[in-house]
């Protein structure tokens, strides 16, 4: 009877395992089949056309044939992003039958479709019995799959005018037709090279590639079409010929190259990112500055439709369709004549200009120097000029506009606004103090606040202003106290940034994104705009809007609109008591002959304006970093509107005249 039990047992043990093995392999070969599709579709993604024959049953077709044919059909289309849902799994004698569902994008937009493969083993590894029904389930071996492309328009950028600061255009692409280069072949090409900068080895390369036969357009660099001189002498050269292709073209190519940027082919990364926005391989998207900020609203998405044809090229069926859509124009508060006028003014210079009208918070001009040219970009960089570029040390990439700076003197009527406003300082205390050196007290060790000169009369905020008093401000700081200047310097948006369509800087009184100053002589320090002080040039033009408007800080804004009603971005930012004192204190800087801006006085026009020097230094013993020059103003009652500029120029110490100084004179010209 133990016997009998016994080998009972272990057919039960025997069954089970029996059981638990083959449910367990076939789990295994369910899991294989579907990681075989997954990986399949995996490798189209990634273009791996070689990976993907090796999972195919290959009997049907030659590995040449179906790289050319995935190949061709994926990339003509503009796939992306392809993704299956498995919606049905059925084993049907030694093969897996697979429903699912597909989706990719396309430059037709978005396709779905349900499909189905057939799986199975050949030898010891699973393959997919594949056809031309597994790209689309309508498309048979002996077709084809086209595209009908309809091209879309970008939107323009236009100034404040309706001038075209960026627009689709035409540019002219130089091209060699080989056969008609002549007996002197050579000769001409070192032309060619010699008028396009592109090298002989290049020309060369292009010359011998596969396709090109003697009478092919070989095109080898694109150029302006408005360059008429060099057109003419390229189209002397036997084998030269100048075909016009559609391109982006910037009116103020230098002039504005950093607000308006520029755009340039859609990258892989960026492909893979935005196309299921409709992007695709052919696809320009803004790369920097307005082009870039404004790509939602510039962009046009071009039309398709992706058909399949027969051996007759007759269309059998439709596969997706999308109709164009044109992007939409973006017009700007920028005035073009100023900006030209003040980016000539400073172009050999390294500095900026920020131009707002004060009374409505428009920006009538954003200048950024040294600069680069935007349509250089649209026509093709080659490396050494891209090496060139990065490596100047006067940093022409950089859009000093958008950064922030130690401010220098410029700052001081920020000081005297918080001071006056929390009523900490009276603008008649004379502190009466003597010289051009001062300390609070032994407390500070060797540690003084300087002013460049000394002269006499009462060392109250009216004198301190007209004679850039270092000193006065240093007092005055300290008599407002580190708490109540930092919650005045939040109130006016300092570690905030600016709802503006540019990435600026914000604005800080403390490094590291602090909201302290716990130093005593770096709040002594800060009064006049040093210390640890850093301010966007926009935000500081949006601070001085509010002496100019009883104390209300304006919003700047750069897309224009009919209504020029100003928006506030900071309701009493100073008291109108103590914001028309400034305003008055600033206009005697110059109109007082003693005044350090008296040499922007302009007959007939009424300007206050605030000179600054921003030193640079790590320490005291450093004599190596420059300095930085501004000169900050606004106009009042000028006929045409009125103006608040704030400039900056680096390394002023280089310029004789000093730097802001230097700025008044390229200034007057506006006038």
């Amino acid at each position: 009877m133990k016997k009998k039990i016994l080998i009972l047992v272990i057919a039960i043990i025997i069954l089970v395992v029996g059981v638990v093995t083959t449910i367990t392999l076939k789990n295994k070969n369910e899991n294989d089949v579907k990681q075989l599709l997954n990986n399949f579709i995996s490798d189209i993604n990634q273009k791996n056309y070689d990976a993907m024959y090796e999972k195919i049953d290959g009997a049907r077709i030659s590995k040449e044939d179906f790289v050319t044919r995935n190949k061709n059909i994926y990339e003509g289309i503009d796939a992306a992003n392809i993704s299956i849902e498995i919606t049905d799994f059925i084993k049907e004698n030694n093969n897996y039958k697979i429903n699912y569902h597909e989706k990719m994008y396309t430059s037709a937009g978005e396709i779905n479709f349900d499909n189905s493969v057939i799986i199975g083993k050949i030898g010891k590894q699973y393959k997919m019995q594949w056809s031309s029904n597994f790209i689309f389930p309508q498309l048979n071996d002996n077709q084809k799959v086209k595209v009908s492309p309809v091209k879309s328009r970008r939107g323009d950028i236009l100034d404040r005018n309706g001038n075209k600061l960026a627009t689709d255009g035409k540019i002219a692409s130089v091209g060699i037709v080989p056969g008609k280069l002549g007996e002197n072949k050579d000769e001409n090409i070192s032309k060619i090279s010699e008028l396009t900068g592109v090298s002989v080895d290049f020309i060369n390369s292009q010359l011998g590639a596969s396709w090109v036969k003697d009478d092919t357009f070989v095109p080898i660099k694109k150029i302006s079409d408005s360059d008429t001189t060099l057109k003419e002498s390229l189209l002397k050269v036997p084998g030269v010929l100048i075909n016009k292709d559609d391109g982006r073209v910037y009116s103020l190519g230098k002039e504005a190259a950093h607000l308006i940027g520029y755009v340039q082919p859609i990258s892989a990364e960026e492909l893979e990112t935005y196309s299921s926005k409709g992007y695709t391989s052919t696809s320009k998207i803004g790369k920097t500055g307005l082009e870039k900020a404004y790509e939602d609203k510039l962009r046009g998405i071009d039309g398709a439709e992706i058909y399949i044809v027969d051996e007759e090229n007759n269309k059998v069926a439709s596969i997706a369709s999308r109709d164009k859509k044109d992007g939409e124009d973006v017009k700007l508060t920028i005035d073009s004549t100023l900006q030209k006028n003040l980016y000539e003014q400073l172009k050999d210079d390294e500095g900026l200009f920020v131009v707002m009208n004060p009374a409505t918070g428009e920006l009538l001009s954003l200048v950024s120097t040294p600069t680069f040219d935007s349509n250089s970009f649209v026509l093709g960089l080659k490396t050494e000029e891209w090496d060139a570029l990065n490596n100047d040390e006067k940093k022409p990439l950089y859009n000093r506009f958008i950064q922030k700076y130690c401010p220098g003197s410029t700052f001081k009527p920020i000081t005297g606004g918080i001071g006056l406003t929390t009523g900490l300082i009276d603008k008649d205390e004379d502190y009466g103090y003597s010289g051009t050196s001062w300390q609070k007290d032994s407390s500070w060790g060797n540690y003084h606040i300087t002013t460049l000169t000394a002269y006499n009369g009462a060392k109250n905020l009216l004198n301190g202003l007209i004679h850039s008093d270092n000193i006065y401000f240093a007092q005055s700081a300290l008599k407002i106290g580190s708490n109540t200047f930092t919650e005045n310097l939040n109130k006016l948006k300092f570690n905030e940034q600016l709802d503006l369509p540019m990435n600026l800087s914000k604005s800080q009184y403390a490094n590291n994104n602090g909201t302290t100053i716990d130093e005593e002589t770096k709040l002594a320090d800060s009064g006049y705009g040093q210390g640890s002080i850093l301010v966007n040039p926009i935000h500081m033009a949006s601070i001085y809007s509010a002496f100019y408007n009883e104390g209300n800080m304006l919003k700047p804004y750069i897309e224009y609109k009919e209504d020029k009603s100003p928006e506030i971005l900071v309701e009493s930012a100073f008291s109108k008591e103590a914001a028309d004192t400034i305003k008055e204190d600033l206009i005697q800087v110059v109109e007082n002959k003693e005044g350090t801006a008296n040499d922007m006085k302009v007959s007939g026009v009424t300007i206050a304006g605030k000179t600054g020097t921003a030193e640079l230094k790590a320490s005291s013993e450093d004599t190596e970093s420059g300095t930085l020059g501004w000169f900050n103003c606004f106009t009042i009652g000028k006929d045409g509107g009125d103006l608040l500029i704030i400039s900056m120029v680096e390394n002023e110490q280089d310029n004789q005249a000093g730097g802001s100084h230097y700025l008044i004179k390229k200034i007057k010209t506006l006038f």
